[in-house]
């Protein structure tokens, strides 16, 4: 391939995290293996656009995925939660800090399988335990392209474990932390089989400031479990097909008495791959299933904090969602090309009892619909002398159909509300392009441009939910998002000292973002009664968020023993309602920091013995979309260190919130402040081989 020089060197700069220097060289040294995983190649032009490589070692920094991944600055969930303490519903990622949102704006995949929910395009974390990641690309920037819908702030593609290799960690902690997990893979001859499996739980925290607090509140409680299945064979031709089944379980008490939530979940895909060879087309054929299901019983808060009460059962949400995508790869003369398509599909449906007065429910609400997107595309990239050029372009048509809200008498079973919803439908075209030039000793210039676009979720359109004294209404006339942007870049990726920096413009037109549509105390037609402090919010498109940014991050290689690096993010970004949302002009989005700073040391005094440190800044963020409630800047340090105590045997000690400050991550029109976790103490073995 004409690019692999470019691919090289995007894979050993190791972009915006801590790492190992004993591992960096050993990537720098190590050629390529040979494994059978029918994962899909990177584009040929990806090293145009601002790419950020997470390693195995560098993942296995905190026993959440999630957390591993706030390495690379602007990357966060809805809110400052992990996904130890939050629900699985807001466990949404998005990049690059342009507006956060509860479904997220980046795609997440595994092998080229999307990792989105189905039902509301979050995340469960909880089912991909770091164990079996061998290695995390984040694609910032829209990836239209092989990417497709929902790639709308970048993208984050995870590759499984593979080859012959495996690693088991234990450990336990404080508020009754534990936490069991391990992974494996055997590849002998022409085939491969793997497994992963883990369990951890936690006993929690009381996720409100102490001064708040009141009998209402109760600590934080978490069961999961994730288990998978993965093998492949390569047949005489080179011709390589992988399989994968998966199951996670995840339940949590949502800190408030009588709260709590569950997400339940199936996955399975199977791949059909040809490698491309001189004179023969490369080709890959995928498809994929996702059945999941979840609950959520909430409760509203009585006598200021005193007691709850029921006020709805959201029993089941059963979804299904699946998908197919295939591509063709080949070479026409300096040009690497790449064409193919995929589709998926959603269904799902919320099933809920509301109404609850006199110790009862006494309605219930069903609704659903779904979901479909599908497109095709084409990418190709051309190397002339120091130029790498790029170029693709996409179309997908997306519909929303069959959607409905029923409403029931649980007494009489009589329908009260009967409504079938508008279908909405639409073509849209999006592209990509970007260029790079090698300027020598390792320094570069690139610059890229893109559009992409996100459909909303079925959460969005149809679930409406409540959380404490507030109530989210669900709008089924939301429209696509979609961003325009533009990035500049400079950098240099070779020798013991890399950096690169970048400057971009990003615009997310027809947002989905929350808006307050109401103010407790009252009673509200789907809401019911929202006391003082309470709020009634929608899901709009309000209009465009426009951001303007920067970002950068330097790494420096002292040798074999100590390395040091840092990060940030600065993004100016604001929203311009127009007419559909004009209270909102010139606000900040809701939960987006302004600035991000990250930085890590690894050090290796001796043989026996690893110690490393992670810092995260965030500047203060807004949580609400008026930008009166503040949540105060924060700054947390976590630290391991790692005791070689024999051979592929580790023991490891280590503290998350090292200085024990306040996390703050929700404020309530109330002024109550929502926190996450305190300063926490673990410890644990490792065994990899």
């Amino acid at each position: 391939m004409t690019h692999e020089r470019f691919r090289a060197a995007a894979a050993i700069a190791l972009t915006g995290a801590v790492f190992s220097p004993a591992l960096a060289q050993e990537v720098a040294v190590t050629p390529e293996q040979v494994v059978i995983s029918a994962r899909p190649p990177d584009p040929a032009g990806n090293a145009a656009y601002d790419t950020t490589m997470l390693n195995e070692q560098q993942l296995e920094i905190t026993p959440r995925l999630d957390e591993s991944l706030r390495q690379v600055p602007g990357l966060s969930l809805f809110h400052r939660n992990t996904s130890l303490s939050t629900n699985v519903f807001s466990q949404a990622v998005s990049l690059r800090s342009i507006g956060a949102s509860g479904a997220g704006r980046a795609l997440v995949t595994l092998d080229g399988v999307p990792q989105n929910d189905p039902f509301g395009q979050w995340v469960v974390w909880s089912s991909l335990p770091p164990e079996d990641i061998q290695a995390a690309e984040v694609v910032k920037g829209s990836g239209a392209g092989p990417y497709g819908a929902g790639a709308l702030t970048g993208v984050i593609a995870l590759t499984e474990r593979a080859g012959t290799s495996a690693v088991v960690d234990a450990e336990g902690g404080e508020i009754d932390e534990a936490r069991v997990a391990g992974a494996g893979n055997v590849q002998y001859d022409n085939m491969s089989i793997g497994a992963s499996a883990m369990y951890t739980s936690s006993g929690g925290w009381i996720p409100v400031r102490k001064s708040q607090r009141g009998a209402a509140d109760v600590p934080l409680s978490l069961r999961a479990t994730g288990d998978a299945l993965h093998g492949g064979v390569e047949l005489d031709d080179g011709t390589q097909i992988a399989g994968r089944v998966g199951y996670y379980q995840d339940l949590r008490n949502t800190g408030l008495e009588g709260g709590y939530s569950t997400d339940n979940g199936t996955t399975a895909s199977l791949t059909a791959a040809h490698p491309e060879q001189p004179g023969e087309l490369g080709w890959r054929l995928q498809g994929w299933m996702r059945d999941t299901n979840m609950s959520n019983f909430t409760v509203a808060l009585v006598g200021g904090r005193k007691a709850t009460t029921p006020a709805s059962d959201q029993y089941a949400v059963p979804s299904l969602g699946w998908g197919v995508n295939a591509a063709l790869r080949g070479t026409f003369g300096i040009v690497d090309w790449e064409a193919g398509g995929d589709v998926r599909l959603a269904e799902g449906e919320s099933q809920e009892l509301f109404g609850f007065s006199s110790g009862q429910f006494h309605s219930s609400r069903f609704a659903g619909g779904r979901t479909f997107v599908g497109g095709g595309y084409v990418e190709g990239a051309a190397q002339l002398d120091d130029w790498l050029f790029t170029l693709g372009a996409r179309v997908d048509e997306w519909r929303n159909y069959g959607g409905h809200i029923i409403e029931k008498s649980l007494a009489s079973g009589a329908v009260t509300s009967n409504t079938e919803t508008e279908d909405a439908s639409g073509i849209l075209p999006t592209a990509r392009g970007g260029a790079r030039r090698e300027l020598g000793d390792g320094l570069f210039l690139r610059s890229a441009a893109y559009a992409g676009f996100r459909p909303p979720s079925l959460n969005e359109l149809f679930r409406a939910f409540r959380s404490g004294n507030s109530f989210l209404e669900a709008n089924s006339g939301l429209k696509p998002e979609r961003l325009y942007g533009a990035e500049v870049g400079v950098g240099e990726d070779r020798g013991p000292f890399t950096w690169d920096f970048t400057g971009f413009w990003n615009q997310i037109v027809d947002a989905v973002t929350l808006v307050t549509v109401a103010n407790g105390p009252g009673t509200f037609p789907e809401a019911g009664f929202i006391p003082a402090g309470g709020q009634v919010q929608q899901r709009q498109n309000v209009g465009d968020i426009n951001a303007y940014g920067m970002e950068g991050d330097a790494q420096y290689q002292l040798n074999a023993l100590f390395a040091l690096r840092a990060g940030f993010n600065l993004t100016d970004a604001h929203v311009e309602g127009d007419g559909k949302a004009p209270q909102l002009t010139g606000k900040r989005p809701q939960q987006t920091p302004r600035w991000t700073v990250t930085a890590g040391v690894v050090a290796t005094p001796n043989p026996i013995v690893t110690l490393q440190a992670f810092l995260l800044y965030e500047s203060m963020r807004w949580s609400d979309d008026l930008n009166t409630l503040p949540i105060a800047p924060v700054t947390t340090v976590d630290v391991e260190a790692d005791f070689h105590v024999l051979p592929k045997f580790d023991v490891y000690a280590a503290v998350d919130n090292l200085f024990n400050v306040e996390i703050q991550t929700a404020r309530a029109a109330d002024q109550t402040v929502s926190i996450d976790q305190p300063r926490l103490f673990r410890a644990g073995i490792r065994y990899r081989f």
